[in-house]
């Protein structure tokens, strides 16, 4: 297994490369490269790294963790969940949750109205899992996220040209904007919904507590690559917050060609 000079000790000791996963270190929900590890690994030679992304630790550890290997020695920090499920060097750091939030009684009504607006609505297929509970956030999928890549694909297409999702969005801003929430559209076939400031760039709040500790460090400059950084996707907040660099990228073979000329590796 590789070593890596203590985070003190890196060649750019105040930077921090942060990276979204879903079409930035891997294709949609497939797996990463080992050419993008190799990658990962010489840029933690110099700078702290870690990854943000909405979905929980078990798909991230499948996706990026290849050959079982496991995420958290691939990364000086895991943000998963936005940052609501969070690791520094293996070890996990205080989290929160969704539920607690909103409270059971209006999650259910949440609940209640997604499933009969999906129930009524006119997609060429359907499959399953239309809501995904997290601990951080609620992803919805009007096709559900049973769904193979072939049909997510297809299904991409259709939401684009008949704005699916934009719409359904609209509807839940309609009747649940009073509770603080969030709905942000990411990936090909789904959008989160959480609370407002619990998008990625809650995943700042865990640097700026390490800052405040007897070792540790401020990191100044903090770089985030992420592919859905326009207005309403749900790299945007990260990408447009004035605390980070943001980084634009089309897919995971843009994003291996920008870190290696910026980082010159």
């Amino acid at each position: 297994m590789a070593t890596y000079p203590p985070l003190a000790e890196r060649e750019l000791e105040n930077t921090i490369a942060l990276f979204d996963v879903d079409g930035t270190l891997t294709p949609a929900r497939g797996d990463v490269t080992p050419e993008m590890l190799d990658l990962l690994a010489r840029l933690r030679q110099k700078c702290a790294i870690g990854f943000v992304g909405g979905s929980n630790f078990v798909k991230q550890q499948e996706q990026l963790g290849l050959g079982g290997v496991d995420v958290t020695t691939l990364f000086d920090f895991c943000f998963s969940e936005n940052g609501l499920t969070a690791y520094k060097l293996g070890a996990p750091l205080a989290s929160t949750s969704f539920i607690k939030y909103i409270g059971e009684e209006q999650y259910k009504e949440l609940v209640r109205f997604v499933l009969h607006y999906i129930a009524d609505l006119e997609l060429p297929i359907k499959r399953g899992t239309f809501v995904e509970f997290r601990n951080g956030m609620v992803n919805i999928s009007p096709i559900g996220r049973n769904a193979s890549n072939a049909e997510r694909l297809e299904y991409e297409k259709f939401d684009l040209a008949h704005g699916i999702r934009a719409t359904f969005i609209s509807k839940l801003k309609e009747k649940f904007g009073h509770l603080g929430l969030t709905f942000s559209i990411g990936g090909q076939i789904s959008f989160d919904v959480f609370p407002t400031g619990w998008d990625k760039t809650y995943c700042l709040r865990h640097l700026e507590d390490e800052a405040k500790k007897p070792d540790g460090i401020a990191y100044t400059t903090v770089h985030f690559f992420g592919d859905k950084t326009a207005p309403g996707g749900n790299d945007y907040e990260l990408y447009d917050d004035p605390r980070t660099v943001g980084h634009t990228v089309l897919n995971p073979d843009d994003t291996f060609r920008q870190v290696k000329e910026l980082f010159r590796l």
